[in-house]
C-alpha cells in the first residue's frame, strides 16, 4: 500500500457532471466529480464521487484518489510495451513512443499520463468515450504493465 502523505501529489480535475434525480416535489440536483492524482514519478490514482455541492464532490473524489494510488513501471518516460485497457464499452490502447513524441491522447487519458509521469506515449480510445469509463480503462491498462524485472522474477528467470 502506498502512503499518499509521503508523496508530493498533483491533482487534476477531469470531469464534473450535474445529476438530476426526479422526486415527487421536482428535481433534486447533485454533482459528480472525476479526479486524478499523481506524483509524476510512477504513482497515480483516480477518484469518482458524488455530493450535493461541487466543492464537496471534488474533495471526496480527491480523498478516494489518494487512497487508490498504484505504481506504474516506466522506461525513459514511456511504457515498456503496448497494452489495452478495457472497461465496459471503452477500450484504450497504450503504445510506447520514442523520446520527443509527447503524449498523443485525449483529455482524460492525457491527465492520467501527466499525473503518472509518462512523457512519450501513443494512445487511442475505442468504443464509448464516457470519461469515467475511459479513465477506468486507462488505469486498467496501466495496472497490467510489468517491468522486465517483474516478468523475469515471475517466470523464475535471471
Amino acid at each position: 500500500m502506498i502512503n499518499a502523505d509521503e508523496l508530493e501529489l498533483t491533482e487534476k480535475l477531469i470531469d464534473i457532471n450535474r445529476i438530476a434525480k426526479t422526486v415527487s416535489g421536482g428535481r433534486r440536483m447533485s454533482f459528480s466529480a472525476l479526479m486524478v492524482v499523481g506524483d509524476g514519478n510512477g504513482h497515480v490514482g483516480f477518484g469518482h464521487a458524488k455530493a450535493k455541492e461541487v466543492p464537496e464532490a471534488i474533495r471526496k473524489a480527491n480523498e478516494i484518489a489518494r487512497k487508490s494510488l498504484m505504481y506504474v513501471p516506466r522506461k525513459n518516460g514511456t511504457i515498456h510495451y503496448a497494452t489495452t485497457g478495457r472497461q465496459d464499452a471503452s477500450r484504450v490502447l497504450l503504445k510506447p513512443a520514442v523520446e520527443g513524441t509527447g503524449v498523443i491522447a485525449g483529455s482524460a487519458v492525457r491527465a492520467i499520463m501527466d499525473a503518472v509521469g509518462i512523457r512519450d506515449v501513443l494512445t487511442k480510445t475505442h468504443g464509448s468515450r464516457n470519461p469515467v469509463n475511459v479513465v477506468r480503462a486507462t488505469i486498467n491498462g496501466l495496472r497490467e504493465l510489468e517491468s522486465p524485472e517483474q516478468v523475469s522474477a515471475r517466470r523464475g528467470k535471471a
